[in-house]
């Protein structure tokens, strides 16, 4: 049973109880408050928190056509940064960072704008590029320019059956399977899915672009574990009477939906390979269509 903060009364009542004849419950998946360590870090940070990032994307211009497999991603800050910076502490490994998005990929973060950063053997084809600032603790920031969407064709692209990486050797795409072509399915995170390209996506319409979980948690960092995600061009119900819901579901279990826009905490998690389905609905439950990015699907691995 998964049980959130935004879900119905009548949801948590009508719960199926446990019976004799019914398996053991090991651990129950629940929303939980913000860990307190991320609270700390939230008070050490000072005004960081507060700020209002604007990103820009100067390079690939959007509507551009790329010719050659490398696409160079050159992004500039500015707005009410409050002494946000992107960074990397060396100590810790983590910093300020923003997220960079091929298509309906998991991110890869970018720490240092001033260093260059690359797309190689990027496939031949039309593609999405979808950027937004986060902190260390991977928490998107969710003010008005903050988020930003490109769509850029390749020309003379790379081998499809090679992954897609950053010049630093982070993969931004598997590679493609020799069956992509013939059975497309949502993108998820690992070796053996097929890199997701741009299809019909609109960027004046409503989408929603999933950020976490991603890849493997252990110790401390295992639970809880937080979910985050951007809505574009959307309200959510309780956010100023908007008509859209995220909806998501875990291993697939019952759905449960997110009324406000803001990350959520989740405890209970088992050691093992967990999914996470994230999906932009309308007030009936309709998944709204984007270009097949309102539905996305990521595996993580726990270890606890």
């Amino acid at each position: 049973m998964l049980s959130a903060g935004c879900a119905s009364h009548e949801e948590n009542k009508n719960t199926t109880a446990t019976t004799a004849a019914s398996p053991p419950i090991v651990k129950e998946l629940a929303v939980v408050p913000r860990p307190q360590t991320i609270e700390e870090l939230v008070k050490q940070r000072g005004e960081q928190d507060q700020a209002k990032p604007n990103l820009h994307v100067v390079a690939p211009k959007d509507n551009s056509t790329i010719n050659g497999s490398t696409v160079e991603v050159k992004l500039h800050l500015d707005g009410d940064l409050k002494g946000y910076v992107p960074h990397k502490d060396p100590a810790t490994g983590t910093g300020n960072h923003i997220h960079v998005i091929l298509d309906n990929q998991p991110y890869e973060a970018y720490y240092n704008l001033d260093q260059p950063f690359e797309l190689r053997n990027v496939a031949e084809g039309k593609h999405t590029l979808r950027v937004f600032p986060s902190r260390p603790w991977h928490e998107s920031y969710k003010n008005e320019g903050a988020f930003r969407i490109v769509t850029f064709t390749v020309k003379g692209g790379g081998d499809p059956s090679k992954p897609t990486t950053t010049n630093t050797g982070q993969v931004m795409a598997p590679a493609q399977s020799p069956t992509a072509n013939a059975s497309p399915s949502p993108a998820r995170e690992g070796k053996d899915v097929s890199s997701s390209m741009a299809g019909d996506v609109d960027p004046t319409k409503p989408l929603l672009t999933y950020s976490r979980p991603k890849g493997d948690y252990a110790g401390a960092e295992a639970d809880p574990i937080m979910i985050d995600f951007w809505v574009t061009n959307g309200k959510l119900q309780s956010d100023g009477g908007g008509e859209y819901r995220v909806r998501y579901t875990i291993d697939g279990g019952a759905p449960r939906f997110i009324d406000v826009w803001q990350p959520i905490w989740i405890s209970g998690w088992t050691s093992g390979k967990h999914t996470i389905k994230l999906e932009l609905v309308d007030k009936s439950g309709n998944l709204v269509e984007n270009g097949g990015y309102n539905s996305t699907t990521r595996e993580i691995n726990v270890t606890r």
